[in-house]
């Protein structure tokens, strides 16, 4: 073959490499902290928060998911609020690969919290930008947009918004933490896929995002609040609105997940389900729940996700760290894989 038509044949097959690519997404044991991974079909990478600092644990199953992803960098890094469990391991992570750039809120912060927003600075320092609601993480290749930031919400319903008659009676909960409502939430979006990642937002905040009017839309994957714990948080007519049709639950054996809601009140349909588990299960369109961790607080089968779909059965001591990974392919159609025992199941967004 001609050097001119091998040049051209090897560009061709490298451009439908990268047009086929599918959007990958990587949760990552991090014991009940929070880390998720993010590479779009363009390459690029997105990591919303660290984990927690603890011996270099997490920053070293970071930087191991980041290396099967086959990345040698990341491009954008999200630090959701500044406590131990999400902002922790960077000051290890930062020395391990490098970080382009840095995104967060601003600088106001607790006394108890400062030596995170700290160690923050160190690490983004010269490549730091604050978001506020409505802006746009540039990830090539998809829409990574802030729904929440410093303790303000996006003022506009998305695409799919509208009214949400399941506010008239619901709940209200005074506020849980100021910094976890101060925390940066994201929405990414590719093409009928939709991603909602709100951190630590607590029950107030959810409902002030879908009450009167829904302003999210129904989602495809969910990623928990809070661990999945659902204490001041999980509202039900916030499920109800969004009703995602995956749900993952970032949870430690510990932490998280089996912790009981036991403020239940009663609506005109009854009192909400208080176990975090039988809530996500019971809220319509709910196709599939995803555990990082069984929950060892409730142990109970029918308060957990079937075994086959949780990553981690034992306890801290022994855990080897496997992950949740989801790829998605450009037609909607997502695959999730439990890094555990390589169980899949394929859901098409819709």
């Amino acid at each position: 073959m001609p050097l001119l038509l091998l040049v051209l044949s090897l560009a061709s097959t490298g451009m439908l490499n990268a047009q086929s690519r599918n959007l990958e997404m990587y949760w990552i044991d991090v014991e009940g902290g929070a880390s998720t991974l993010i590479v779009s079909p363009s390459g690029e990478s997105l990591l919303i928060d660290t984990g927690y600092q603890v011996g270099d644990r997490d920053a070293k199953r970071i930087y191991a998911t980041a290396q099967q992803a086959g990345l040698t960098k990341i491009d954008y890094l999200v630090i959701s609020h500044f406590h131990a469990d999400h902002v922790g391991g960077l000051a290890a992570l930062s020395k391990m690969i490098p970080i382009g750039r840095y995104f967060s809120r601003g600088d106001d912060v607790e006394k108890e919290n400062q030596q995170w927003i700290d160690s923050y600075k160190t690490a983004s320092a010269g490549k730091r930008t604050i978001v506020k609601p409505g802006d746009e993480i540039p990830l090539k290749g998809v829409q990574v947009q802030v729904i929440a930031s410093d303790e303000k919400l996006i003022d506009k319903a998305l695409k799919g918004g509208g009214p949400n008659p399941l506010c008239a009676d619901a709940e209200q909960k005074a506020p849980a933490g100021l910094e976890n409502q101060r925390m940066v939430g994201v929405m990414l979006t590719y093409g009928k896929f939709k991603y909602l990642n709100l951190i630590d937002l607590d029950w107030e905040k959810e409902m002030e995002l879908v009450c009167p009017v829904n302003k999210l839309g129904k989602v495809t994957l969910y990623q928990t609040d809070r661990h999945g714990s659902f204490d001041d948080a999980g509202a039900p007519a916030f499920l109800g609105a969004i009703q995602p049709q995956v749900v993952v639950v970032n949870n430690g054996p510990r932490k998280g997940m089996g912790q009981a809601d036991n403020n239940v009140k009663s609506t005109h349909a009854g009192p909400y389900e208080k176990n975090a588990f039988l809530r996500l299960a019971k809220t319509p369109g709910v196709e599939g729940i995803w555990q990082v961790h069984l929950s060892l607080l409730d142990k109970d089968p029918s308060h957990n996700t079937a075994e086959n779909m949780i990553a981690n059965l034992e306890e801290t001591a022994d855990c080897n760290g496997n992950g949740i990974k989801v790829s998605v392919a450009k037609d909607g159609k997502f695959t999730v894989t439990n890094a555990r025992n390589g169980f899949s199941k394929t859901y098409t967004s819709r």
